[in-house]
């Protein structure tokens, strides 16, 4: 019971990286505050966690500072303080370099970046009015060090986000505030079956790169997270680790075999 008394918001939680990590939280006795704009997808995950004592699930749209804020604010009506924040809503869009709209651009950036500084400062903001220090994790993507021009908003977001980790950190630290990063690898979530895995040429190419064969799951993330989270990280600020499967230490392919399950 890592968490146990913590309180935690988790944004982009209705499925996927945030489920997995609200879920681990919930075991790990911390309660958790859901927040995703998919009001229906975030209410039938209420329902299958099944703790109306420990969940709150409050439908929230990160690009608006106000909506965050409401978020917060929710999650100390109903459990009393907030100690950890989960900056995990999260969109990608796979497009040429030269087709991206303007309207493309701001939707990615506004989710990904914007939404996750109005996350941040809303929560430093309560943690430092508590007095006792806080966590605060930011989840980036191996492509905000990779270039891929495929996923190119997507990877500049997560740039700025690697960036709003270390800046938060450093201006947090006084108020015993630590910022972290996760930077996952390919996860099997349905953003990556339909932004990423659209054809077996590009799942291919994706294990290629992968050394330990295989992409990840939801809940690998989610044990990155609550470590982050947890006292056992308690020296841990500015950095953002990647649970990627070896996939940045790597500077060649390894073979798949086509058919291959890995």
């Amino acid at each position: 019971m890592r968490l146990a008394g913590k309180v935690a918001i988790i944004t982009g939680a209705a499925r996927g990286i945030g489920r997995a990590c609200a879920e681990r939280f919930l075991q790990e006795g911390a309660k958790v505050v859901i927040a995703d704009i998919d009001g229906a997808d975030l209410a039938k995950t209420a329902t299958e966690l099944d703790r109306p004592s420990s969940l709150l699930a409050v439908e929230t749209d990160v690009t608006r500072r106000a909506e965050v804020g409401r978020a917060v604010t929710a999650a100390v009506e109903r459990f009393g303080r907030l100690d950890i924040m989960l900056n995990n809503a999260g969109i990608a869009r796979k497009q040429d370099f030269l087709d991206i709209a303007e309207q493309d651009f701001d939707d990615v950036i506004g989710v990904n970046l914007k939404g996750a500084f109005f996350g941040a400062q809303a929560a430093a903001r309560q943690m430092i009015a508590q007095g006792q220090g806080g966590v605060i994790i930011n989840m980036s993507s191996i492509n905000a060090l990779l270039a891929n021009p495929n996923l190119a908003t997507y990877a500049m977001s997560k740039g700025g986000m690697n960036q709003l980790t270390a800046v938060a950190a450093v201006a947090l630290a006084p108020h015993q505030i630590r910022v972290v990063g996760i930077g996952p690898g390919t996860i099997l979530t349905e953003m990556v079956k339909t932004a990423i895995f659209s054809s077996d040429e590009a799942r291919h190419a994706v294990l290629s790169r992968t050394p330990i064969g295989r992409c990840g799951e939801p809940s690998e993330i989610a044990s990155a997270a609550t470590f982050l989270a947890s006292d056992d990280a308690s020296y841990m600020t500015g950095q953002t680790i990647y649970p990627d499967g070896g996939r940045l230490v790597l500077n060649y392919t390894v073979p798949v075999e086509d058919g291959e399950k890995r």
